[in-house]
């Protein structure tokens, strides 16, 4: 009630088209004019942290693709690749343009002559916009880094990094094989330069409590990073995660337990970050758990049921926390 003992009248959501955050979506028609979907690739990289260089083994969540689970096959060339990605994805959205996305393994592990050969092929696709570069904060070279901000100045460009999460105990557990330094130090690089970036973080990781978790996405609104994928963590057959799961270091988040983490994380980070996304799914066969994350739908409808339950939204508490 007011002064007057009038009714207090409930602040008006600030709205994304019709969503109560900055998606994706929303985004591609501001920047680019339309609908616009990624292309998922794999161009045959691997990883430091599997080779040996750094590590061996690889994150402990990660699969045998590299996170590409739902890539292009290797076994194809990029046109290739791209052609039937991009053919599966116009069924459901036959009037759109492409975003090439090198998403499996590290995509800035090679020589700088070798990634330009597999980013201008794709760039040269009809219909292609942009590219996404999923890699890690180590295989950053100055010269890959001269290399992003010429393509940046040319295409529309994100670089993805994995931070997963701020605490160096649980990247002890995950074997993620940097620090958080190294994530910010790639980060300034990167920015310097101008070229966008997409911080990707965990929720459910192993032995982090729900403030563990918050406190990795309050650290990513501080950040200048310009985008965020928010990932429910899934446990997948012959990852090195399983034996954790075993030995009971880990437990699978429930539905609304993960919903609430969310919205709570939406709320602080800035209006102007892109969502890139906030939930995903893994092969059926598989998937160990959660097994609701195969209903993604549901997974997404919760969450803008939550935001209106709360008369929320992405920034709302922005500043405040």
């Amino acid at each position: 009630m007011n002064s007057n003992g009038l009714p207090l009248t409930p602040e008006e959501p600030k709205l994304w088209g019709d969503k109560r955050f900055h998606t994706w979506n929303y985004e591609m028609r501001e920047q680019l004019g339309g609908k616009v979907f990624k292309v998922t690739l794999d161009a045959g990289f691997t990883c430091p942290n599997r080779d040996g260089s750094l590590a061996k083994g690889g994150c402990t969540f990660c699969s045998a693709r590299g996170s590409g689970d739902f890539a292009g096959s290797r076994r194809d060339d990029l046109v290739t690749q791209f052609n039937k990605i991009r053919d599966r994805q116009h069924q459901k959205w036959p009037e759109a343009n492409y975003i090439g996305y090198f998403q499996a393994y590290t995509n800035t592990y090679a020589p700088v002559e070798e990634l330009r050969e597999y980013y201008e092929v794709i760039l040269q696709q009809p219909g292609v916009v942009g590219l996404s570069i999923a890699t890690r904060p180590d295989c950053l070279p100055d010269d890959v880094v001269d290399y992003l901000a010429e393509l940046n100045e040319r295409t529309y460009l994100w670089v993805e990094m994995g931070l997963q999460t701020i605490h160096e105990s649980t990247s002890e557990l995950i074997n993620r094989a940097h620090d958080t330094a190294c994530y910010l130090d790639a980060v300034r690089r990167l920015r310097e330069r101008g070229i966008r970036v997409c911080a990707h973080i965990i929720y459910g990781l192993p032995q982090e409590s729900h403030e563990m978790m918050l406190e990795t996405g309050r650290a990513v609104a501080a950040m200048d990073v310009q985008g965020i994928k928010i990932h429910l963590l899934h446990l997948m057959r012959k990852t090195p995660m399983v034996k954790q799961y075993e030995a009971g270091l880990l437990r699978f988040l429930e539905l609304d337990e993960y919903v609430k983490l969310i919205v709570d994380t939406l709320e602080f980070l800035p209006p102007e970050m892109i969502i890139h996304r906030l939930t995903g799914d893994a092969p059926k066969d598989l998937l160990i758990g959660p097994m609701w994350s195969m209903q993604k739908w549901v997974v997404l409808n919760a969450i803008d049921a939550e935001l209106k339950r709360r008369n929320t939204w992405q920034g709302k508490l922005w500043g405040a926390v």
